[in-house]
């Protein structure tokens, strides 16, 4: 490929990487080109799904600060890069590898983030955002405006927050209870913010 060609696909890579909430990594040797065009639409509009050279596409990773991709950037190599809510195509991904199990999750980056194989799929097992909402919504205490900043935000932010909840109640749930005779002279000072589910609202959110 001349030199000019490899710097625009190299460009166009980086743009992707650069533009995506997600872009996911896998090996397809042994798929046909149907079975990948069903995988693409399956992604959602927007997204994409191509087959990529390793030496070019470790070039864009470094670009964009993801150097810690080249492991994964061996043999066969097709990209999803994905538009939109990065849960919503994990599933599409994992619900595509179960029923054409040649395609290999390798791993990929996500909001930012490199992760290996098992974290996308373990964000393919996120609750749909419906659930997810329904158990933060005592939580909330009423709040209608971190409510509705829920309901704009990816859904992995959500899952995260409704996990952070989680823990906190099972916490709760597990401390004993004061004694009856040493409750009414408790002076311990009130509870750091990060102890109000609102305060972890905020945290997961980026509000203030």
């Amino acid at each position: 490929m001349p030199t000019q060609a490899k710097a625009e696909v190299i460009d166009e890579i980086t743009e992707r990487f650069q533009s995506s909430s997600a872009a996911v990594l896998t090996e397809y040797r042994g798929l046909t080109v149907a079975q990948l065009t069903q995988l693409r639409r399956s992604l959602g509009e927007g997204s994409s799904y191509a087959v990529v050279k390793n030496t070019l596409t470790k070039r864009a990773a470094d670009q964009v600060g993801h150097a810690d991709l080249a492991p994964l950037l061996t043999g066969p190599t097709a990209i999803a890069f994905i538009e939109g809510d990065p849960v919503t195509a994990a599933k599409a991904i994992r619900d595509f590898a179960r029923a054409h199990p040649l395609l290999v999750v390798k791993g990929g980056v996500v909001e930012g983030r490199t992760v290996g194989a098992a974290e996308v799929t373990a964000l393919a097992d996120v609750e749909p955002r419906e659930v997810l909402l329904a158990k933060l919504a005592g939580a909330m205490k009423g709040n209608l405006t971190k409510a509705a900043g829920l309901f704009q935000a990816p859904l992995s932010q959500v899952a995260r927050l409704a996990a952070a909840l989680q823990e906190k109640k099972e916490s709760a749930e597990g401390s004993p209870a004061p004694a009856a005779d040493t409750a009414a002279a408790d002076t311990t000072p009130a509870a750091p913010a990060t102890d109000n589910p609102d305060a972890v609202a905020d945290a997961a959110t980026g509000t203030a």
